[in-house]
């Protein structure tokens, strides 16, 4: 057995080792706003429910390690002492890892997502229409655990209203383990899907994607592609060139029958074929090909 003192390891070594052991950990995709009511949205698996009565959630934003800041929700959460916690559900888990991508102060991650936000009926943040359950919370109090890299900030929340979707509720009006679909994060790039088991979706790209909302409209808008075919589509570093396009048509043969066949419908499914894949670049170049 490897014995390991923490205060030997780089603290990201360290941050792997706890985060590939402990686990599946549910994700808490939190909602805030800043002073100016510019609205902010991010998930965070260091995450849980501590009491019932009075309702508790607990979740840390922890500093950055390899920069030592701390991350726009914390910095929100102090300053208006509001936020929404919502549930994150296999159908919206490409979109969430999407919007934790480090966008700058003042960007809507709501619209880089493709996520649409709704009111909430007692505090400021929006909630997250996709998801399944969403509480309106009250920051009660906030503990720094520490004031270097990768030190944990525990965000206390009373839980002053909750909203579920009915679609997740079983004849008894009990949330349906199966029909709710959650997931959970582990080490690396793995999630556990409560119904099937684990599954990998890739990291945000180190530079920004390009977010959905810079997906064309007739892309955007097909009954083909999902949440999660979107948050792939989003997270890419830029469009390709139409040289790109020229090229990758050129080499692929199978691409040229699709776009001969001149049938939007083929097309839209040879591309989710390519993002099921795992290739959304080439879904890119195909969605955008001409004929």
């Amino acid at each position: 057995m490897v014995t390991i003192d923490p205060k030997s390891i780089p603290t990201a070594q360290l941050q792997g080792y706890l985060q590939s052991s402990v686990g599946p950990r549910p994700i808490a995709f939190a909602s805030t706003i800043d002073s100016n009511g510019v609205p902010n949205l991010s998930p965070f698996s260091f995450f849980n429910v501590f009491s019932a009565n009075p309702p508790i959630l607990v979740f840390s934003p922890a500093r950055r390690v390899r920069d030592n800041t701390t991350k726009h929700t914390l910095q929100n959460a102090e300053a208006t002492r509001e936020v929404v916690i919502n549930v994150v559900n296999y159908d919206m888990v490409q979109q969430t890892s999407l919007s934790s991508t480090e966008y700058p102060e003042g960007v809507n991650e709501f619209l880089k997502s493709g996520f649409t936000p709704i009111p909430s009926t007692i505090v400021k943040p929006y909630r997250v229409k996709e998801s399944p359950v969403q509480f309106e919370c009250k920051v009660t109090q906030i503990i720094a655990l520490g004031t270097e890299g990768g030190a944990g900030n525990l965000i206390l929340c009373e839980v002053v209203k909750l909203h579920i979707d009915e679609s997740i509720l079983d004849s008894n009006g009990a949330i349906d383990q199966h029909k709710i679909d959650l997931v959970s994060r582990l080490g690396g790039n793995w999630y556990s899907r409560s119904n099937e088991g684990l599954f990998e979706v890739e990291k945000p790209l180190n530079t920004l994607g390009i977010g959905v909302d810079a997906i064309p409209g007739f892309i955007r808008e097909s009954a083909y592609f999902d949440g999660n075919d979107l948050g792939k589509l989003g997270n890419i570093e830029k469009i390709p060139t139409e040289e790109e396009i020229t090229i990758f048509v050129k080499e692929n043969f199978d691409v040229k029958a699709v776009l001969s066949a001149d049938d939007m419908d083929k097309k839209f499914q040879k591309a989710k074929e390519y993002l099921v894949n795992g290739k959304a670049v080439d879904a890119w170049k195909l969605l955008l090909a001409k004929k």
